[in-house]
C-alpha cells in the first residue's frame, strides 16, 4: 500500500539526514536513490508520489518496459551495462553508474555523439574494490587509465566512482571497502587534475556506514519497497 512506502520512504530519509549529520555533512549533500528492481511499475510510481526524485534499476530492460508508467523522476542505471544495450539505456537513463571497461564509455560517446550530440551524460567509474571475480567493475589498479580514457570522451561527464563491497551479514564489515573507494577518489582527483564530486557506495543494510564514510549517492531499495518475492 502507497501509505506503507510512503512511511518506509520516509524512515530511510530521516536515516539518511541523521547519518550525515552524525558526521558534520549537510544532508541535502546526499541523493537517496530509489531502487525497484523485481516491483512493478505502479509500485516504483508509488514511491515517486511518495516522494522519491532519483530511482535506481538494475537491468536496462526493466527500466524500458517501466519508464513510460511511472512519473517524473531522474533514473539511475546501478547494474552492469552491456554494449548492445547501450542505446536502449541513453533513451531511460540520465545517469550511468557502471562504466567500467573502455568498451563502454566508446560504445556511449559513440552513441551520444551520433544520436544525441547536444547531451552530455552523466556517469560514474565502477570500480571493483575487493577484486571479486564474479562481480563487474574496473580493479583499483586499473581506475587512473579508465578515468583517463573516459575523461577524453567529450559526450561524457565523469561524476566519480561507484562501488558494491562484498556482501556482509555486519554492516561494519562494508567500512573498509568504502574507505578504500574515497581514498581512491581522493588520489584520483588529484592525479587527473579533475573533481569527481560522486561516490556510490551503500545499500539498504550499510548506506549509514557508507554515508560516514563519504558516500554522496546511496542506493536503497529493500528498505523503501520492502522485501523481494
Amino acid at each position: 500500500m502507497i501509505s506503507e512506502l510512503s512511511d518506509r520512504l520516509a524512515a530511510v530519509r530521516h536515516r539518511v539526514d541523521a547519518a550525515a549529520s552524525d558526521c558534520g555533512r549537510d544532508p541535502a549533500a546526499i541523493t537517496l536513490i530509489s531502487v525497484g528492481k523485481t516491483f512493478p511499475a505502479e509500485v516504483v510510481n508509488e514511491a515517486v508520489t511518495a516522494g522519491a526524485t532519483d530511482l535506481g534499476e538494475n537491468r536496462v530492460q526493466e527500466a524500458v518496459a517501466k519508464k513510460p508508467e511511472v512519473a517524473e523522476a531522474r533514473w539511475h542505471l546501478i547494474g552492469p551495462l552491456q554494449r548492445n544495450k547501450a542505446r536502449a539505456a541513453l533513451e531511460v537513463f540520465d545517469i550511468v553508474h557502471t562504466v567500467d571497461r573502455f568498451e563502454i564509455a566508446d560504445r556511449l560517446q559513440y552513441l551520444l555523439t551520433e544520436h544525441w550530440p547536444e547531451r552530455r551524460l552523466g556517469v560514474l567509474i565502477e570500480i571493483n574494490v575487493a577484486k571479486e571475480p564474479q562481480k563487474a567493475g574496473a580493479l583499483p589498479e586499473d581506475a587512473s587509465e579508465l578515468l583517463e580514457h573516459a575523461l577524453g570522451c567529450d559526450r561524457l561527464a565523469v561524476l566519480g566512482l561507484m562501488a558494491i563491497p562484498p556482501w556482509a551479514e555486519d554492516p561494519e564489515a562494508s567500512r573498509p571497502w568504502f574507505q578504500k573507494l574515497r581514498e581512491l577518489r581522493d588520489r584520483l582527483q588529484y592525479e587527473m587534475g579533475h573533481p569527481l564530486p560522486e561516490l556510490s557506495m551503500g545499500m539498504s543494510h550499510d548506506f549509514e556506514i557508507a554515508i560516514a564514510e563519504g558516500a554522496t549517492m546511496v542506493r536503497v531499495g529493500t528498505a523503501i519497497f520492502g522485501p523481494r518475492g
